[in-house]
């Protein structure tokens, strides 16, 4: 794996780096062919707050996780754990669509390989459905919408792209907006 590892308002010690490394180099394991994408590791300090997020490129998806605590190893030891059960679960998801047919068979190892993984199947249970009429809006008076109904995103049909869009509330306590590409 090629690894991107940077630190934002942070310098990545060579020990630190080695962490980091060594420990994602686990989930070579789970591939069937080495990931050939770059993987993105970005280690932070904020507020007493170590911070790793990590991003990695896969055939037809995007594995990310981030983790916050007091200790950045610790942070890195949760986040590998994290991007495990994605691979896990992904892995359960394209197993069962290339059964039906449909899959990429040679993303991942099958079972009885070298690694024996107990795949968690996860009921993908929807709850609940909801409909409703998207209102003409700009950003600013979606977000204000956002925050009068007390959610942390909100949908609505913006007013300048005559597109959908998703205005939502960033753990640093800003907003993003997610546009129709």
């Amino acid at each position: 794996m090629n690894y991107n590892i940077r630190g934002q308002h942070f310098q990545v010690t060579d020990a630190l780096r080695d962490y980091v490394e060594k420990k994602l180099s686990r989930l070579d394991k789970y591939f069937e062919e080495p990931i050939t994408s770059e993987m993105n590791v970005t280690l932070s300090v904020t507020k007493g707050k170590h911070t790793v997020e990590v991003t990695i490129p896969i055939i037809g998806s995007m594995l990310r996780a981030e983790e916050k605590s007091e200790d950045m190893y610790a942070s890195i030891d949760v986040v590998v754990d994290k991007l495990e059960r994605q691979i896990r679960k992904h892995k359960t998801k394209v197993n069962r669509k290339f059964r039906q047919g449909s899959g990429v068979r040679a993303l991942f190892r099958e079972e009885g390989s070298a690694v024996g993984v107990l795949e968690e199947e996860d009921d993908l249970e929807l709850v609940r459905t909801k409909r409703f009429d998207l209102k003409p809006m700009d950003v600013e008076e979606a977000i204000l919408q956002m925050n009068m109904v007390g959610h942390n995103f909100f949908v609505f049909s913006n007013v300048d792209s005559k597109e959908v869009s998703v205005v939502y509330k960033r753990s640093d306590g800003k907003y993003g907006l997610i546009e129709q590409g």
